[in-house]
């Protein structure tokens, strides 16, 4: 006897469709941009437990700062090509509908004779509030970006952060939190670098600095030097002297509990050449533990290379291959200067630092582990 066909046999089967996800609630975002020297960054982003998801991102070379050093002033074109770069950020804003933001200018901004008037036409021509913040503001906000990559095991810790225009560190004393407590002690410090009324024990900011010289202040101040090996020591003995009373631990033996986070395009660009990557990639990148030996052998490889090998490589490019110099100059200075021989890669800073701080204020931040 055949056997019976199935009922509903031969019939199309009915397609299983993923619903669309669905657009987050203009009251979830929240919006951070950052206006240095060389970069315009904006992140758009919502909670996610102890974290933040990204929903939207932007960054563009802008070359802020470009004739600064000469001129004193931010030159025509330099705001011509920001205001561009503006008007892509305002219209994301626009398009998400986004209501809590801080949209922050720095160093650039901070020394320019014409940064007031800037300011008032980047409102006059996209309605965007660029606030130009302080050298205390921007550290801490570098440093809290960096809350998740801190370890455990940290009782010493400098943050820096490898500007355009200027370079922050911030120097911490963790020994007397508890170790659990530590990367959310680092968040706490949204509030403020002094102690503030907590039942939780603070971590502790020992000593911060902003020295004026980012990738392309220190670059600018030796371009007159035409050998590629002489300019690179000239840049990093320069930056070591200005560095020199912010060393307490100068000459000092290596410590287990130090550790040094940096946050900029130089740690990251050099964190992907180490790792021989074709195409950056961040998830490699972030929280990347680097030996000074091995930051060497890549700065020396790209003394090696010469201007023209550096444009030609992919994870420096044209536009870079200048100021990954000055800004290798600075990291190795560093790293001369403090007792580790190791170094922490974050690829993160103002712009996280400032979500950070709106969603840790506003409380909905899950307090979670990171």
């Amino acid at each position: 006897m055949a056997p019976k066909r199935p009922k509903g046999a031969g019939a199309f089967p009915k397609p299983v469709e993923s619903p669309a996800p669905k657009p987050p609630s203009p009251t979830e975002l929240y919006a951070a941009l950052d206006l240095g020297t060389n970069s315009c960054r904006m992140l758009i982003a919502q909670t996610k437990g102890s974290q933040f998801h990204v929903v939207d991102s932007f960054s563009k070379s802008v070359q802020l700062g470009a004739g600064l050093e000469r001129t004193g002033k931010l030159s025509t074109n330099s705001m011509q090509r920001t205001l561009q770069a503006l008007r892509v950020c305002q219209q994301k804003l626009k398009r998400y509908k986004v209501r809590q933001m801080r949209l922050v200018a720095t160093e650039a901004c901070r020394r320019a004779k014409n940064a007031d008037e800037f300011i008032r036409q980047v409102k006059r021509e996209t309605g965007l509030n660029l606030e130009i913040i302080q050298p205390e503001e921007e550290a801490r906000l570098a440093v809290i970006s960096c809350a998740p990559l801190v370890s455990t095991k940290t009782e010493q810790l400098l943050v820096v952060d490898i500007g355009g225009g200027s370079t922050e560190l911030v120097w911490i004393e963790l020994s007397s939190v508890p170790r659990r407590e530590r990367p959310r002690a680092i968040m706490r410090l949204h509030a403020g670098f002094h102690a503030v009324d907590s039942p939780f024990v603070a971590a502790k900011v020992v000593d911060w600095i902003s020295v004026p010289l980012g990738v392309a202040t220190l670059r600018d101040h030796f371009s007159d030097v035409e050998d590629d090996a002489a300019r690179y020591a000239l840049m990093s003995w320069f930056f070591e002297e200005n560095l020199s009373e912010f060393a307490p631990y100068k000459d000092q033996p290596l410590r287990e509990g130090f550790q040094i986070i940096g946050t900029s395009g130089t740690v990251t660009t050099v964190a992907a050449s180490h790792l021989g990557l074709k195409r950056y990639d961040r998830t490699k990148v972030d929280g990347l533990r680097m030996t000074s030996d091995q930051i060497d052998r890549v700065i020396n490889s790209y003394l090696e290379m010469g201007p023209s090998g550096r444009r030609m490589d992919p994870r420096i490019g044209q536009d870079r291959q200048a100021l990954i110099m000055s800004g290798s100059a600075i990291l190795q200075a560093l790293l001369r200067s403090w007792p580790t021989d190791r170094l922490s890669v974050a690829d993160r800073g103002l712009r996280e630092g400032l979500l950070y701080a709106q969603m840790s204020a506003d409380g909905v931040l899950e307090d979670a582990p990171f």
